[in-house]
């Protein structure tokens, strides 16, 4: 019998470089690599041998904050936290290893956090590392020498002044002498590896192929990657033109591989490494220094206008006070000056003429009040070039679209509800898998489309509600979903990926006091109906969750608000199943403002009052802005 092949070979090529992907570091770090390196990187001998050198060159007290950057699946995080270091944290690209990685100290009952980012963003507090450390030649790995100074960029930024760099990088002059054009070796029993190597066009980096094959089902992979052969001379030349001062080469490290052939291990790129140490220069301390944009001016809805969402569809009394414990809010803040525009007629005009230095925009109503147009009003200011709070255009227009939003949180596998999509013209519904099930307009806020009849537990219901939708909404696609009825909670985020991001306390939707004939859900009639029972018997309080549910929830929130373009805060919502998973309701970029609403409940869950939370936003966008952090929607995918 004959296996097919599940991966198909190139076969011979004669250039290597011509087949590089230009990110291949992005599907690399997966299971078969621990195969594939695993005599090297899964070696606890090698390991050890390794912190036993970082610590005999650098003084690390058990307290020091320690970044692990590139941290694979945490070997060197592992063995410090091993060692009684309390504050490690270890950053890395791969999913996979990142996950691996948490399993790993979970089950040895350490104490390590393990992040997801990338490298040249790091999305961490400034100041706030005494060591970071760059181990088992994980420098070096992208197409531009530029974005190698980027990653020293992020990592003298996150670093307190005078902390230490720790590298360990490839001898690059030697390994352009010395590199093994071809080998092969097993790697279990079943496998076995074959590789090639080549110099590029300009001699600057190492190209390799690898080639894995399994005995009985052939070729399982046929992939390339390439890293950057630095000299001790132009790493120098580059760690001090990133500002780091106090360069020093101490001992070379050589590989140590686990796998014993009666041919050797390929040690490849680890076979001969420097250790490479450096200070990150002195921080000034800035004392008494103002906001950076002083002058604001606060863009909100228009009370002159018809506004389809709020009751009746006008602004309310409600409206207007809410919008007057906004300004007396803000009229605390005495480190700034505030004025208000709410009158959309001539809008652009007035913004182009008399152009603002800051906006705060709390516009969630949509230029016009059409929630549809709510990324007019950003779009209006990224056009002249105005810097303001909170999401952009296209982040606002992904997260407008709930299934767009479930389909990139499938693709970071966060956990979604079950869910079927009808198109506005779609003639047949198909009947849920499971009841209840909970109906919606795919595209929306303010539960548009949300009312206690959404939750349906029959499909003569659900033919009905789904006939109401298109009678109120008519245009919109409908999502039919499994309705979630078990505990709901919000995480709030404040800051930016790069920055860091500070997560106020959870919270958690209390129900017990609702009918219990009611379905349990924030629809509509919670947020727009004061005399519903949906408003007066539903209840927030702070969650008690345990640490691993509450994680996940972060982690979650963070991964989304970086790859959907979230930008100064968001809210992230999920409820959990019959079966206690939690899984992801929604994301609101731009989350509602208002002084009884979720976020500033939340912040009074940490003691921080109305005019605190206000200015915690403000303060995000503007060092945004100030440090030009690019957090698009379009960035965070790339």
């Amino acid at each position: 019998m004959t296996n097919t092949p599940s991966q198909k070979t190139l076969g011979p090529i004669s250039d290597l470089e011509r087949h590089l992907p230009p990110e291949w570091w992005r599907s690399l770090f997966n299971a078969l690599y621990l195969k594939t390196d695993g005599d090297v990187t899964e070696n606890d001998d090698a390991t050890r041998a390794e912190v036993d050198a970082l610590l005999g060159v650098v003084d690390l007290a058990p307290e020091d904050r320690i970044l692990d950057l590139c941290c694979g699946q945490g070997r060197h995080c592992l063995e410090l936290a091993r060692r009684g270091f309390g504050n490690v944290t270890g950053v890395d690209r791969s999913r996979y290893l990142i996950r691996l990685a948490r399993r790993r100290a979970r089950a040895q009952g350490l104490h390590v956090q393990f992040k997801e980012g990338d490298a040249r963003r790091v999305a961490l507090k400034p100041d706030s590392f005494d060591s970071v450390m760059l181990l088992g030649n994980s420098f070096g790995y992208f197409e531009q020498e530029e974005d190698d100074l980027a990653v020293l960029t992020a990592v003298r930024r996150v670093m307190r002044s005078n902390g230490r760099l720790i590298l360990d990088i490839t001898d690059g002059e030697w390994m352009r002498q010395n590199f093994e054009p071809r080998t092969w070796e097993w790697i279990d029993e079943n496998q076995l590896v074959c590789r090639e190597r080549s110099l590029s066009s300009d001699r600057s980096r190492l190209i390799s192929r690898e080639v894995v094959i399994h005995a009985e089902k052939g070729v399982i992979a046929d992939q390339f990657y390439a890293e950057r052969l630095y000299s001790a001379d132009a790493l120098k030349a580059l760690l001090e033109t990133a500002g780091f001062r106090d360069v020093v080469f101490h001992q070379e490290l050589e590989g140590n591989s686990n796998r014993l052939t009666d041919r050797g291990a390929d040690l490849g790129m680890m076979a001969r490494r420097h250790l490479v140490t450096g200070r990150a220069p002195a921080k000034a301390v800035v004392r008494g220094r103002g906001p950076l944009y002083p002058d604001v001016t606060v863009l909100l809805g228009d009370p002159r206008r018809p506004d389809a969402v709020k009751l009746d569809g006008k602004f309310n009394p409600e409206d207007l006070e809410t919008v007057n414990k906004l300004k007396s809010a803000l009229g605390g803040l005495g480190e700034y000056r505030f004025t208000y525009e709410d009158d959309h007629t001539g809008l652009f005009e007035r913004l182009q003429s008399n152009r603002p230095a800051f906006v705060l925009n709390l516009c969630d109503e949509g230029y016009n009040n059409e929630a549809l147009k709510e990324l007019h009003v950003p779009a209006m200011l990224e056009m002249l070039d105005i810097p303001y709070t909170g999401a952009g255009p296209a982040a606002l227009g992904l997260c407008y679209d709930k299934s767009v939003v479930r389909a990139v949180a499938q693709q970071c596998e966060i956990p979604v509800p079950l869910e079927t999509y009808f198109q506005p013209d779609d003639q047949v519904a198909t009947i849920p898998s499971v009841f209840p099930a909970l109906i919606k307009p795919a595209q929306g806020d303010s539960s548009i489309g949300i009312t206690q009849d959404a939750v349906v537990h029959t499909p003569e219901e659900m033919v009905a509600y789904l006939a109401e939708v298109r009678r109120t909404l008519p245009g919109r696609s409908v999502l039919v979903q499994e309705f979630l009825d078990g505990a709901e909670y919000s995480i709030a985020l404040i800051g930016n990926p790069g920055s860091g991001f500070h997560a106020l306390p959870v919270l958690a939707v209390d129900y017990s006091g609702l009918d219990p004939n009611l379905p349990k859900l924030l629809g509509y009639e919670s947020k727009w109906q004061p005399d519903s029972p949906y408003w007066t018997d539903i209840q927030y309080r702070q969650a008690d969750l345990d640490e691993d549910s509450r994680r996940a929830m972060f982690d979650a929130s963070a991964t989304l608000f970086q790859r959907l373009g979230c930008r100064d805060y968001a809210r992230f919502d999920f409820r959990t199943d019959a079966q206690g998973a939690i899984k992801l309701l929604e994301v609101n970029p731009n989350p509602g403002w208002c002084w009884d609403g979720k976020f500033n409940l939340m912040a009074g869950f940490e003691g921080l009052e109305y005019p605190d939370l206000l200015r915690r936003i403000i303060e995000a966008g503007q060092a945004r802005a100030a440090e030009g952090l690019d957090t698009g929607a379009a960035a965070a995918a790339a």
